[in-house]
């Protein structure tokens, strides 16, 4: 059986780097983004990578790209992200944190609160966005950014802790400063 398995990841590794010219971790040879999605009861047209991690209640809209190493969280509460957004690769997106409970030696509960990103918003790669946080439509936030507060529709953001930094004009494709 180990030996079947490793020609298939073989022949796979030869067709997706042919085809696609890209390596993938095991999982995304098998698991189809698109499948795993639908089985998740995300929207139409969406995907996932399989080495991205769905916790609790996650609620994805249409047409949005879910990156590779990904954590979504919903423990604590719902996240919903909302139509044609993309989630970069390595972005974690939560509704609980536990630095209070932590350091009260667990005599304070986990923190839980929903999250919401809006549609059409993109999220670069490796930025981490905490519990209860909104962001609006038409969103961009850079990478490795750290969003600890609410970010209003048509809006650029990024650092850490991320804040503003423009405006977004989603109709002519550029940014008003």
């Amino acid at each position: 059986m180990i030996k079947k398995l490793k020609r298939f990841w073989e022949a796979q590794l030869q067709t997706f780097k042919l085809k696609h010219d890209r390596f993938l971790p095991f999982g995304d040879y098998i698991v189809d983004r698109w499948e795993k999605a639908r089985l998740l009861g995300f929207g139409e047209g969406s995907s996932i990578y399989d080495s991205s991690l769905v916790i609790g209640e996650v609620l994805v809209g249409s047409n949005t790209w879910i990156g590779p190493f990904t954590i979504l969280d919903g423990s604590g509460g719902s996240l919903t992200i909302g139509n044609n957004c993309s989630i970069s690769a390595g972005v974690q997106i939560y509704t609980h944190d536990t630095v209070k409970r932590s350091i009260s030696g667990g005599k304070i509960s986990i923190e839980k609160a929903s999250t919401t990103i809006g549609s059409n918003c993109y999220i670069g790669p490796n930025a981490v966005i905490s519990k209860g946080v909104v962001i609006g439509n038409s969103v961009i936030i850079g990478a490795n950014s750290l969003v600890l507060n609410d970010i209003p529709s048509y809006t650029k953001a990024y650092g850490t802790p991320a804040k503003p930094v423009g405006k977004i004009n989603p109709y002519t494709e550029r940014d008003i400063n």
